[in-house]
């Protein structure tokens, strides 16, 4: 009988071990989760327009938003400088990979019109975007491209109809780039990029 009951306390005392053990592992689990996820810090930004740089952007990046802040900044901003600078700033930004932390990690979307946003998001997670290795902790050897110089070739208005509206001056923008490794050469180096106004804003509304 008193074997019984120090078999049954052994047993008692292993299962509430091995439950602080699995406590102990929840909670750690959690904490560092919690570390490798945490939000990535805004360093500038254009209020006015809703722009916000963050700190995990690369240096180049970090100078095309400078430009685009002094242009907006300006008592009377010239659009044409404005839709330029910021078909720079997506072409940089979507088509460089090496910096992305994974495939749903997609370049660009600060410039997209929230209502083809998702759709948009979709698309490139499903094509250019596709194969894109996690660099959450910092162990991708995956050679991915990195944009190089970017060239705005024309800047011109044009009337663009959407859902039920029409925008008489929007802009197709015509850009080429080409990349920092002579590796991705055949990867896509010009596009044609519609951009839509909405009260102080535009945005990008179709990519070609």
């Amino acid at each position: 009988m008193k074997l019984k009951k120090k078999v049954k306390r052994i047993i008692l005392i292993v299962l509430v071990v091995v439950l602080l053990i699995l406590v102990g592992l929840f909670i750690y689990n959690k904490v560092s989760n919690k570390k490798s996820t945490k939000e990535v810090k805004i360093v500038n930004e254009v209020e006015k327009y809703g722009y916000k740089l963050k700190e995990n952007k690369p240096t180049k990046y970090k100078k095309m938003f400078e430009e685009l802040k002094k242009i907006l900044s300006e008592e009377n901003v010239n659009e044409e400088d404005y839709v330029k600078k910021i078909s720079e700033m997506f072409i940089y930004d979507f088509y460089s990979l090496s910096d992305k932390t994974a495939k749903t990690d997609v370049g660009g979307v600060d410039f997209v019109y929230p209502d083809v946003l998702e759709n948009f998001l979709l698309n490139a997670q499903n094509t250019y975007y596709k194969y894109v290795e996690s660099n959450i902790y910092k162990n991708r050897n995956q050679s991915l491209p990195t944009v190089g110089e970017i060239e705005v070739v024309s800047a011109e208005k044009t009337p663009f109809a959407y859902g039920d509206k029409t925008d008489e001056n929007a802009y197709k923008v015509k850009v080429k780039w080409d990349y920092t490794d002579s590796e991705f050469d055949s990867y896509q180096k010009e596009a044609d990029l519609i951009f839509i106004h909405e009260d102080n804003k535009l945005h990008l509304v179709e990519l070609q």
